[in-house]
This record gives structure tokens, C-alpha cells and sequence, in this order.
């Protein structure tokens, strides 16, 4: 399967890259608060300057780029680094970035999403330099921000099912020992264990709704997911098709009905 998705409205995106000699500000500064440890990922390295700065460090380190690194990444990481990415990329290719990350990203680990805050407008302009139309616009994620400057902001990133919140219902704060198949800024998939089924899914809005009260943002933000959960069950499971079901999900006695959509090889 694709680990991205490069949109035929926006193939110049790769032209927007920096030819950096030094490493970048994010990474910096991430480097100066102890926040890159482990196995690492530079997912969008570009031509690499991050990567050879990592290595000299002597950090385990491993760029990707769709474009001029385009190997795909092996196995997971502690810390995943994606930074001045997402403000070139259109918002369908920015999920495909986010699910691919929390793919790639060990349940302990920490990705870092560093976005451009000094864009004027969003969409396409004419590059300067190779005279072609490369898009650009404002990114907002709905991580923890750990830094915002006038140029430039942030996000720490935690796998859904990792983070510490006080919710009464069981899909606003899943179990940390599930196993998350994929996640975006808007929803996330699991297995669900307790079924007989092997790569039974459920993929889960994190808004505390029933599916029928979705915005349509939402629900075409839960299809996605969906999409993806497909491609990734059927490398792991090669079912010979699936069933895919709309679920009321949960109740809480305050909160009400939170949805689901039941994805399930058969």
C-alpha cells in the first residue's frame, strides 16, 4: 500500500524544499529540550540536511521523502520528527501524513509536527525559482503545543489511546494496552480483541457524538480512516472482502451515544 498520498491538484509540492546547510529551527530546538531519543524518523527529510545534523549527533536516524528519499521507512519509532511539511501539502494528503505517522510511531513514542506561522494567505503561488505553482496554507492541529513563535509552532503528538484524560466513556479515553491501527486528526481505528474475527476494527470519532449527529467534516474525516484501515487489513490479514457497519457505539449515562463505524473482514 501507498504509505502517502500525492494529489494529481498539487504535484509541485516537493519544489518547496530548503537547501539547508545547518539543521533546522525545530529541530533545534527540539535537540535543546532533550525531546529526540531513541530509533528516529524524519518523515519529509528533503534533501537531508536534518538527517546528516542527527547522524553527526550520533542519533539512529532515518529520512523519508516521497519525493527524494522515497524508501519506505522499516519498522517503528521512538521519536518521528515532520517538520514544514503539512503547510505545503492540500488537507487530503495532510491526513494521509498523519495516519502514516501514527503508524510508523512505537505506542510509547512522541512524533513532532513543526508548521509555518508566518503564511499571509493560503493556496497556490508561482515559485520564484522553478516557476511553477506550489500550494501553500495555515495548519491548526489539535495536539499539544509545545512552542509558538511568530514563524513557527510546535506539536507534540501522542498515539490517542496514550494520552492521560479523565472520560467516563471507553472510546474518548480507549484502553493504552489496544492496539491502535491507525489515527488522524479527527478519528482513530482499533482491534477490537475481545472478537472471534481476526483484524475486526472499529473506527471511532474522537468527538463525544452518535454517528447520525456527525458534521459531515466528521463523518467524511471517519470514511478516510476507514480507507486506510481497508489497505492496512488486507496487507496483514488478506480477508477475501469486508463488511463495514454503522454502530450507535457507546452510551454514557451524561454524555449520550458516541458512534463507530464496525470495519470487519470476511
Amino acid at each position: 500500500m501507498n504509505l502517502i498520498f500525492r494529489s494529481v491538484h498539487n504535484p509541485h509540492s516537493h519544489l518547496t524544499v530548503k537547501d539547508r546547510t545547518q539543521a533546522s529551527f525545530p529541530l533545534r530546538n527540539l535537540l535543546s529540550r532533550g525531546l529526540i531519543n531513541g530509533r528516529v524518523l524524519d518523515f519529509g527529510c528533503g534533501l537531508g540536511a536534518d538527517v546528516n545534523h542527527l547522524k553527526k549527533q550520533g542519533h539512529d536516524v532515518t529520512g523519508y521523502d516521497p519525493y527524494y528519499a522515497p524508501n519506505v521507512p522499516k519498522g517503528k519509532f521512538d521519536t518521528i520528527i515532520c517538520l514544514y511539511v503539512l503547510n505545503v501539502l492540500l488537507p487530503d494528503e495532510q491526513s494521509h501524513v498523519l495516519m502514516a505517522i501514527s503508524e510508523l510511531l512505537y505506542p510509547t513514542g512522541s512524533a513532532y509536527f513543526a508548521v509555518r506561522r508566518d503564511i499571509r494567505r493560503d493556496g497556490f503561488r508561482n515559485h520564484v525559482k522553478y516557476h511553477k505553482n506550489v500550494y501553500q496554507c495555515q495548519v491548526t492541529l489539535p495536539y499539544k503545543s509545545i512552542l509558538r513563535t511568530d514563524h513557527c509552532e510546535i506539536y507534540r503528538y501522542r498515539h490517542f489511546n496514550q494520552l492521560q484524560v479523565n472520560e467516563s466513556c471507553s472510546f474518548c479515553a480507549p484502553a493504552s494496552n489496544c492496539e491502535l491501527l491507525t489515527e488522524s486528526a479527527n478519528a482513530y481505528a482499533v482491534l477490537e480483541n475481545s472478537s472471534s474475527l481476526p483484524g475486526y476494527t472499529l473506527v471511532i470519532p474522537k468527538r463525544h457524538v452518535s454517528y447520525f449527529d456527525l458534521s459531515l467534516y466528521d463523518r467524511n474525516a471517519c470514511w478516510q480512516v476507514v480507507d486506510r484501515v481497508k489497505m492496512l487489513l488486507s496487507e496483514r490479514f488478506h480477508p477475501d472482502g469486508f463488511r463495514v457497519k454503522v454502530g450507535q457505539g457507546i452510551a454514557t449515562e451524561c454524555a449520550g451515544w458516541h458512534g463507530c463505524i464496525h470495519v470487519i473482514p470476511c
